[in-house]
């Protein structure tokens, strides 16, 4: 296994929408690996394969609840289904940020609840209904395979904040990337 440098906004794999996994192998198997291990390194709770450079829809996933519950894996190919998203303003405790753009995070408003259908390693299909920060995780990593970045979400004031933050480390531009536990980055 081995820690993948992260790409960062501005690099066009992750501003195009990824193909379909056609192939369940030990390539795969590699990547999702290196994927798991690079979003511990981050330290993350997700990651998209757009993320490591692979224009791929698969993301994993990581996230332990507040009653200590974990909920962990892989998503291949996946379709995800979110309930309306409320129209309230964001609060403080609907910050997001994003390994593609170290640093800052911003408040935003998800869908509280979400579905995700998707296959795993094994080429078994599974399903998930998922609340609250998993049902965040999952539309988050989600919108990767879209070529959607949390930050084309944002609401007008909170994107200025962000652009401004993304500016100031002059981000934006192709090429870039960090690597967890080699570069001295803030996710």
């Amino acid at each position: 296994m081995a820690v993948l440098p992260i790409r960062i906004t501005g690099d066009p794999v992750l501003h195009a929408r990824a193909d379909e996994v056609t192939a369940i192998d030990d390539a795969l198997r590699t990547l999702v690996a290196d994927m798991v291990e690079t979003m511990h390194a981050a330290p993350g709770v997700g990651l998209a394969a757009p993320q490591v450079g692979v224009g791929k829809r698969l993301f994993v996933w990581s996230w332990t609840d507040a009653d200590g519950v974990e909920s962990s894996g892989v998503a291949i190919d996946p379709t995800l289904w979110i309930a309306p998203v409320p129209i309230d303003e964001p609060t403080e405790d609907d910050e997001e940020g994003c390994l593609s753009i170290p640093g800052p995070r911003e408040a935003l408003t998800r869908s509280p609840a979400a579905i995700l259908e998707a296959t795993d390693l094994d080429g078994q299909r599974f399903r998930i209904e998922a609340t609250g920060w998993l049902a965040r995780i999952f539309q988050h990593e989600y919108d990767h395979l879209d070529g959607v970045l949390y930050a084309d979400r944002l609401a007008h004031r909170e994107w200025k904040s962000l652009e401004k933050a993304i500016r100031k480390a002059r981000y934006g531009r192709p090429g870039l990337s960090w690597t967890p536990g080699v570069d001295d980055v803030e996710a």
